[in-house]
């Protein structure tokens, strides 16, 4: 089916990174969420009242959500597809980020306004009826979510959104809750001399689901707003550029920015031979940047000429790199450059700290000193620390 509808709506389909295509694909699956969820809203909140519900009445309501959700995507995607300008440089793409903490506000709203009439029909119950109708309802809106869960999940490897991944989790969600109402009906359909009051708790339940799925997505949000880590998949892909190029000695100081889908800026660190020609070396850092924007990254690299030829200056490096190791085996130095004096000779170099170090800068310093001093008493350090 999802083949069908983006063969049948989507020009030019298999080229998922233009603007255009991408704005194609968000507006097929916010308007088929539209129209699923609307069809599901009426069926549910029909039966629901009818039948005196209100676990069905909390699950048509999420439903209702849902559109409202699926219309916030709608109008993100339009305005990511904008072009930059000159008040959004690197253009509209983050409005996606936006759009998902948006509708993560929504489906919270939704859920504790739901758990407040669960908790008042726990108290003051009133016996709901059940029906083959009701059970058929529900087993259909099941059918429906799951569908749609796995049609966000194919659209989002082709445009890789999080509106779409923030959309299936919610589906999946939904699929969970209808699932749990479905059970209560069955059971009071089959057993109707229970007395338990099941329909309000499970609308409880129900609602305490949507409040989750609703917190899950708003941290997704939350996250990619305040800016993250690089994936693995994006550090692999600039590494394993960067390798392919023989006269490209290491690599550090990588800073990652994600402006949305499709828009990544990168900065690094390349350490290179100091006695290559310039001009020979900067043409290899062109390729590398040129390699990196056509596959969707846009880099800006810094070369850092260092000594290879120098047997006393590889012998330091490495006997640095073991003391400071010692120090914490996550620790790697870079920019490595010796200058040696009468009196005293200084280590001039960079350490790789991960944020998962806790040590204070001093300590970090005065341990990597002491460990210094054992190569030799004359050496002095100057330790610039980079955490990341």
């Amino acid at each position: 089916m999802t083949e069908l509808l983006t063969r049948i709506f989507i020009k030019d389909r298999n080229d998922p990174t233009s603007p255009r295509v991408r704005a194609a694909y968000g507006t097929l699956a916010s308007i088929t969420g539209i129209l699923l969820n609307l069809i599901l809203f009426a069926g549910k909140f029909t039966v629901g009242t009818l039948f005196g519900s209100i676990s069905i009445v909390s699950d048509a309501i999420n439903s209702l959500t849902d559109a409202g959700s699926q219309i916030i995507s709608l109008i993100s995607f339009r305005i990511s597809a904008r072009p930059a300008d000159r008040e959004h440089p690197f253009g509209h793409a983050r409005i996606e980020y936006i759009a998902s903490l948006l509708v993560s506000i929504l489906i919270l709203f939704i859920g504790a306004e739901l758990l407040r009439e669960s908790v008042a029909k726990i108290f003051a119950p009133e016996p709901p009826e059940a029906s083959p109708v009701s059970a058929a309802v529900l087993a259909l809106s099941i059918a429906a979510k799951l569908w749609f869960a796995l049609f966000n999940k194919k659209i989002d490897k082709r445009i890789d959104s999080a509106v779409m991944r923030a959309t299936a989790a919610d589906s999946l969600s939904d699929c969970l809750s209808t699932g749990a109402v479905l059970l209560v009906t069955l059971l009071l359909l089959f057993f109707p001399g229970i007395t338990l009051n099941l329909d309000a708790y499970m609308g409880a339940v129900v609602s305490v689901m949507i409040i989750l799925a609703g917190l899950k997505i708003l941290n997704e949000s939350k996250n990619s707003i305040l800016g993250e880590a690089p994936s693995d998949e994006v550090v692999k892909q600039i590494t394993s550029t960067v390798s392919r190029y023989p006269d490209a000695l290491g690599i550090h100081d990588l800073t990652v920015h994600n402006y949305g889908p499709g828009h990544i800026i990168a900065a690094l660190h390349i350490e290179v031979d100091g006695k290559v020609d310039i001009f020979k070396t900067h043409d290899m850092i062109d390729n590398i940047e040129r390699e990196l924007r056509n596959g969707g990254i846009e880099a800006t690299i810094h070369m850092d000429p260092i000594v290879t030829d120098d047997a006393r200056v590889n012998e330091l490096r490495t006997r640095t790199q073991e003391a400071v190791r010692a120090v914490d085996p996550t620790l790697d130095i870079h920019d490595f450059r010796f200058v040696e004096g009468e009196t005293h000779s200084n280590l001039i170099f960079d350490v790789r700290v991960p944020f998962e170090l806790k040590l204070s800068d001093r300590d970090l310093r005065d341990r990597i000193d002491n460990e210094i001093s054992r190569i030799d008493p004359s050496f002095f350090t100057v330790i610039t620390l980079d955490r990341g």
